[in-house]
């Protein structure tokens, strides 16, 4: 099935971490394609997405009340809630034994917790149009490892088995669940860890067989097809698009 350049057209989508990065891909992407779209993001540059059909949504996601408001938004401007991109991610690197409790409850806040709240809220939204997709953007480092991203790699992996749960629980409601395992993507993910975090994560993509780290763009690619009727037979699946980094890790 190919794609349309509308295939979105008359689909309500959200999309957590917006104001960058892949977050920002999938919002402009998803609108370029006949969606209507709340994007979502603590950080105000997110406004700079205002257009008609995108309203930038200003919030602190892990807050209580936060995802209830953002699928009230959805349904007070465009009526419905078609699709939920949970992308929103941080990482710091610290070994665990360095690591304090507020280090480690801070990245699943934003991670899982907040993926669960907001797919809690959307799934409500959802069921009684008896259809709906939610597309979360897991890693990798789900199913792979190094020193420094406990906290990292523990989220990204709860992301992965929320993504399966969940899709199971639904999909007799016409809800499909499927993830990302994103790889090496230059965006501004670890400008916190280090001091070019784009330039960093170039770099590591060079390691990668693909030997390159992905655009925004090509993720957001993926996504759009996990939310769309071609992934109409997907349920519960983690999508590789790592460059290849899962099969020689694996």
């Amino acid at each position: 099935m190919s794609v349309t350049p509308q295939e979105f057209s008359g689909k309500v989508v959200l999309v957590t971490g917006a104001a960058s990065g892949i977050g920002r891909a999938v919002a402009l992407l998803m609108h370029e394609r006949g969606a209507s779209v709340i994007a979502e993001d603590k950080n105000p540059t997110v406004e700079s997405l205002a257009r008609p059909g995108l309203i930038p949504l200003i919030a602190d996601i892990t807050q209580d009340g936060a995802a209830e408001h953002a699928v009230a938004t959805a349904i007070a401007h465009f009526g419905r809630l078609d699709i939920l991109v949970n992308n929103a991610g941080i990482i710091i690197n610290k070994q665990v034994i360095d690591m304090t409790r507020m280090d480690w409850e801070s990245i699943q806040a934003v991670n899982v917790t907040a993926a669960f709240l907001h797919s809690r809220e959307a799934v409500k939204a959802m069921i009684p149009n008896n259809a709906g997709a939610i597309v979360n953007i897991a890693s990798y480092a789900a199913y792979q490892a190094f020193p420094t991203i406990a906290a990292y790699t523990a989220s990204k992996g709860a992301l992965a088995q929320l993504t399966r749960t969940l899709a199971l629980e639904v999909i007799d409601h016409g809800i499909r669940v499927n993830a990302v395992g994103s790889g090496d993507v230059i965006t501004r993910i670890l400008d916190s860890v280090v001091e070019d975090g784009a330039a960093f994560l170039a770099r590591h993509g060079e390691t990668t067989p693909i030997k390159r780290a992905a655009q925004p763009r090509e993720i957001a690619e993926v996504v759009a097809f996990l939310a769309s009727d071609r992934a109409s037979y997907l349920v519960g699946s983690v999508v590789m698009a790592d460059g290849g980094m899962s099969v020689i890790a694996g």
